[in-house]
């Protein structure tokens, strides 16, 4: 297993992510022995890492979780875990909240702990003095139930550096969405860069893109054999190898094949080569079904609306990939006066653009997506409804 330092703690490069346990699809519960035995596997081969989220796994996986590491020392391995301040129904006792994931997990203290999901829409809950989210949490750190201190992040690049400037001193590492892909679809490169230029320690969540580069077109799988024998997974892998301020790459394994073949890529350090590395881009460039948008913002001079027009067709290439409702959050975020359904295709910001794209068109498309596409608020009820029960709020 290779390592990375942190704060003179050496970490797993390849953590263990506890969101896709495998589970009955009739009644949710999780296969605890293949948890345990996955468990016991990635533990062997050196992972050291694992992490989890209050809302994963309607609430069991910090449960299956908390089981399947109860034999093993306490300092033997580190633990993450997320508060779910973009689920709450309004304003509770954070603390109890909290409180509650250190039962759960059988422990009295979380070595890394992370405000969950912030984009350009929950973070106005997590800055909320209403729902005092931040200064509770950092109660917990000055009390010790916290040992380091960071974010998942899903927004723009923009929101991260403002996010950064005004927490600066308070936050100590960043988890962010980055694969081949996403390193220019949804700007990882960008966020990669505004995270290391604070000083802070990235952290990867998806690093296959949810399993889509973990299983390639037959044409893309075949075209990687040219390499050698490895995986199509272990390539994006790799890929993250090739940064040095990652510090923990997360994989969300739910088979011991899964475990078995990780721990082979991770078993040594061994980044892309320059051939393969100029592949992989093809591949992300291939994948992309949206429009070449490079954010010079001539299009926004003279917009009638005044919108946004580069954060708008962000988030279209977004929706063109994969329609989540995490993009709608993006989207949520703004006034309705400044989303895509605002655009009276005027057509000034067309004639405008240097790579021709025909905003108008795409502007409209995403409103249809985003009006037709999944939404936050249902997605978070079902999560709303749990933290009401644990919290008797009812």
């Amino acid at each position: 297993m290779i390592y990375s330092t942190f704060q003179e703690m050496q970490l797993s490069r390849l953590g263990f992510g506890c969101m896709r346990f495998a589970a009955d699809p009739a009644t949710g519960e999780i296969d605890q022995e293949k948890v345990n035995d996955m468990f016991d596997l990635a533990i062997a081969g050196g992972v050291n890492y694992f992490d989890t989220a209050y809302p994963y796994l309607g609430g069991k996986s910090e449960i299956a979780m908390a089981e399947a590491l109860k034999k093993y020392p306490r300092d033997s391995y580190y633990l993450a875990d997320k508060f779910p301040g973009h689920s709450l129904p309004g304003p509770v006792d954070n603390i109890a909240l909290f409180n509650l994931s250190l039962q759960k997990c059988r422990t009295d203290y979380f070595d890394f702990y992370l405000l969950h999901n912030i984009t350009e829409w929950s973070v106005k809950i997590y800055e909320s003095e209403e729902y005092h989210i931040i200064p509770d949490m950092i109660k917990m750190k000055e009390e010790g139930k916290i040992r380091h201190f960071g974010f998942s992040f899903h927004g723009g690049p923009d929101l991260l550096a403002d996010f950064l400037n005004r927490y600066e001193g308070v936050f100590e590492f960043v988890q962010i969405q980055c694969n081949y892909l996403d390193w220019t679809l949804q700007d990882a490169k960008k966020k990669y860069d505004i995270i290391t230029k604070h000083g802070l320690g990235v952290w990867v969540m998806e690093p296959c893109r949810g399993g889509k580069l973990a299983v390639l077109p037959e044409q893309m799988s075949a075209h990687l054999k040219k390499f050698g024998d490895g995986s199509d997974a272990s390539y994006a892998f790799r890929f993250l190898q090739g940064l040095p301020n990652i510090k923990v790459i997360l994989s969300g394994m739910n088979e011991t094949d899964q475990v078995i073949d990780n721990l082979k890529t991770f078993r040594e350090y061994n980044p892309l080569s320059d051939e393969e590395q100029k592949t992989l881009a093809e591949f992300a460039e291939a994948m992309k079904t949206g429009v070449p948008c490079t954010a010079c913002r001539y299009c926004c001079d003279g917009c009638p609306v005044g919108l946004d027009i580069p954060y708008l067709l962000a988030c279209y290439n977004d929706y063109k990939f994969s329609v989540t409702a995490i993009s709608g959050m993006r989207l949520d975020g703004l006034d309705e006066e400044k989303r895509p359904a605002a655009c009276i295709g005027c057509g000034q910001c067309a004639h405008a653009c240097p790579q021709g794209i025909d905003v108008p068109a795409a502007l409209a498309e995403l409103a249809d997506m985003y009006a037709k596409g999944p939404k936050w608020a249902a997605t978070a009820k079902g999560r709303q409804e749990a933290i009401r029960k644990d919290l008797h709020m009812d």
